[in-house]
């Protein structure tokens, strides 16, 4: 690749937000990377940068995605207290997404580091057994590893049905935390 190829600055960074206003999945770094004819690492630095200056791109283990403002109908969002092993990860999110529930985030709160917040975004059992896959594949390490299997989830609904119904699943599970 000659210099001559890559798309420069400013103008990358234009195409890489209108690229990501227009997907409909996550687009991973590395494909960013070869639509500009840059490094994974230079879309890494662009998308800080366009962070920085206001744009809602966020980072997922799935890829970018851009965080359009919401034209559907409005969700409900709550926060949960979760707790259980690493080894009960996927039939916790199971229990989530099979009562219709999209679960946000992950939070921790560290001794250290203070609040922890990490994107899971997953809403059906074939994005929780790819985030578990992802988790095994790069041997990462789990938040609720860090606080005894302590966690928070931001859980997201279309009504209050659907959030009752998935903390009395995880209740019965016993994997609440009230």
């Amino acid at each position: 690749m000659t210099s001559s190829d890559k798309i420069l600055g400013d103008q990358r960074r234009d195409l890489l937000v209108k690229t990501l206003k227009q997907a409909t999945a996550p687009i991973s770094g590395r494909k960013l990377g070869e639509m500009t004819n840059v490094s994974r690492q230079v879309i890494v630095g662009d998308v800080t940068l366009l962070k920085a200056m206001g744009e809602p791109i966020m980072a997922t283990n799935r890829g970018y995605i851009y965080m359009h403002p919401q034209v559907e109908p409005k969700k409900i969002e709550k926060v949960i207290v979760c707790s259980h092993t690493a080894e009960q990860t996927e039939e916790e999110l199971n229990i989530l997404v099979d009562n219709g529930v999209t679960v946000k985030d992950v939070k921790i709160e560290h001794p250290i580091y203070g609040d922890l917040t990490a994107s899971v975004m997953v809403s059906n059992r074939s994005e929780v057994q790819n985030f578990i896959q992802n988790i095994q594949q790069t041997n990462a390490s789990l938040l609720l590893e860090l606080t005894e299997g302590i966690h928070l989830h931001t859980i997201i609904a279309d009504n209050e049905q659907e959030i009752e119904n998935a903390e009395t699943a995880l209740r019965k599970a016993g994997f609440l935390v009230e």
